[in-house]
């Protein structure tokens, strides 16, 4: 089961660097705070990211107009979702597999920063 853990090595530096910001920052502040600072400690550890990744939706023989626009891509792999919210809810789960689907990525990682405790889970698209 060990080698299933995919991206095992980047995940962990990136729960690190969630509790990182979380250590210094807190829980109150909005999304784009803990955004800036997340950035902040990408560039400091030398971590690859893209922030506001656009993605367009294929269907069929075309892309449709909406676009979708991940918080960040990290190490070209993996999607990384901030909230600032009381809970997750199926909205936020399905977010980020909706973006797994439309990148063919096969991890992503939401994080909730309204917490006491930083709230992480890793959603992993079963069908690749």
């Amino acid at each position: 089961m060990e080698d299933d853990y995919i991206f095992k090595e980047e995940n962990y530096q990136l729960v690190g660097i969630l509790f990182e910001v979380h250590k210094n920052l807190g829980k109150g502040f909005s999304e784009i705070v803990y955004k800036d600072a997340l950035e902040y400690e990408f560039n400091r550890n030398n971590i690859p990211f893209e922030r506001e990744k656009e993605f367009k939706v294929k269907y069929k023989d075309t892309f449709l107009k909406h676009k979708f626009y991940a918080d960040f891509v990290v190490f070209n792999n993996i999607i990384l979702e901030i909230k600032t919210v009381e809970c997750f809810n199926a909205n936020h789960y399905n977010q980020c597999l909706n973006y797994l689907k439309i990148s063919g990525y096969k991890l992503a990682l939401l994080a909730n920063f309204n917490s006491i405790s930083l709230e992480y889970k890793r959603i992993i698209d079963s069908k690749k």
